[in-house]
């Protein structure tokens, strides 16, 4: 395997044991930011009834989710340089906590805004665990096993994704859905009994969830993680010295894209069944579930081919693969329109951490502002699904899906050839 490095002079200290630990912590918060991502596929449907909005308007959940983490990127980046990764990973836990908490006020207001700036919040605290994470977890071992070992990491943000459409869309969906026509027959008082009802759904889960960061973020608190060090510095690292390494600045591009597909594929799944196979929203949820099964085990399979191909040559044929599939899925007029889907999260699952060590490697003292940059690419998630919404508005949810068709080929493209260090090209 041809693996790579995110620098070549920064690197953990501490003890074999520590490492170990420091891993397994690190690891554990790629399940919590994947578990409330995916959440997102369930929050849109169900606001969507709850809040009566367009799809266009409830793709502003994506939007404020993603936005977050524009905005709150480089801030973590540099507050993570300033004071470690420990302190960032706890300011990190401890504002996705207090915005899970402030779905019960949000709810209990029924106000999409109120929603949407707790999902905010949420997203920005996710935005210092990712920055904090992903790069720390290549540098806890051997350089040419990084991609490998945070594939692996990756594989528990796939556990979540398993988990979160499957337990939200049992405790948050009612499977209630009421045609236009049987909301217009309703009175005011029973209108509004429903809607709140619809809206109170999501207050128990994302209390829970509060709860459960709070007590990862005391553990954090009591555990003493590896210092990294980089002994070879020279000169403080800028936005602009980072993007001079071309294959960082082709990999922000590429995130940018790849997130807005993933976003794209999973957020309107559940439209987009009941669309094309009248799949009632509880069942649909429970489909987006067993898809995201296969984002996990695609993380393992991936990791173990990675032994054998390339992560670049496999991130091309994963990206094409995804393409053919949505082809299938914006033409077919049958169920086998949702299989085709449904198939696609497992080809994604090795994107975005292959895509993060191929765009770190070898920047030495621009890792923490590259790995920064490479979370503000997440805001591809803001942006794409938005213009999915306006299209499905004015056509429909199946021709709509060709916004993530053409993201995933500028994916390919990455892999194929954008990916490669200046020196490398001609190579």
């Amino acid at each position: 395997m041809a693996s790579v490095s995110p620098s070549t002079t920064a690197r953990a200290t501490g003890s074999t044991g520590s490492y170990t630990l420091a891993f397994a912590l690190v690891t554990s918060l790629f399940f919590l930011w994947a578990f409330v991502h995916n959440l997102e596929p369930i929050l849109i449907p169900h606001l969507k009834k709850a809040c009566r909005l367009t799809d266009l308007q409830s793709a502003l959940i994506d939007s404020a989710v993603y936005l977050g983490y524009f905005i709150m990127a480089l801030p973590a980046g540099f507050i993570m340089k300033r004071y470690g990764y420990q302190r960032g990973i706890i300011a990190g836990l401890l504002m996705y906590a207090v915005g899970a908490f402030l779905f019960v006020p949000a709810a209990d207001t029924r106000l999409y805004i109120f929603f949407l700036g707790a999902l905010f919040i949420i997203a920005s605290g996710c935005a210092f665990l990712e920055t904090a994470a992903n790069p720390y977890v290549t540098i806890l071992g051997k350089p040419e096993t990084a991609t490998t070992r945070l594939n692996f990491s990756q594989s528990f943000n796939g556990l979540g994704a398993f988990l979160a459409p499957v337990l939200g869309g049992k405790f948050i969906l009612s499977g209630i859905e009421h045609s236009e026509a049987e909301l217009a027959a309703m009175s005011p008082e029973q209108l509004n009994s429903y809607l709140q009802y619809e809206a109170g759904q999501v207050k128990l889960p994302y209390l829970i969830i509060g709860i459960v960061v709070v007590a990862v973020a005391a553990l954090f608190m009591f555990i003493k993680l590896p210092d990294i060090s980089d002994s070879e510095k020279k000169a403080p690292s800028t936005v602009g010295s980072a993007l001079r390494h071309r294959h960082l600045k082709w990999g922000v591009i590429a995130q940018f894209f790849y997130v807005g597909a993933q976003v794209c594929v999973t957020s309107f799944f559940i439209r987009f069944a009941k669309f094309t196979s009248d799949v009632p929203e509880k069942e649909a949820a429970e489909w987006l579930g067993w898809a995201m099964l296969g984002f996990l085990i695609g993380r393992f399979v991936g990791t173990w081919l990675m032994r054998y191909i390339k992560p670049q040559v496999l991130l091309t044929v994963y990206s094409l693969i995804s393409v053919l599939l949505l082809v299938a899925a914006m033409t077919i007029q049958s169920e086998l329109a949702v299989w085709a889907v449904f198939a696609i999260p497992f080809f994604e699952s090795i994107m975005f951490p292959t895509i993060f060590s191929l765009g770190i490697a070898r920047i030495g003292e621009d890792t923490e502002i590259g790995s920064s940059l490479l979370v503000m690419a997440i805001a591809g998630g803001a942006l794409w699904p938005l213009l999915m919404g306006y299209i499905s508005d004015r056509s429909d949810i199946q021709i709509a899906y060709i916004v993530p068709l053409l993201c995933f080929l500028v994916v390919a493209a990455y892999g194929w050839k954008l990916y490669r260090p200046e020196g490398e090209i001609n190579n």
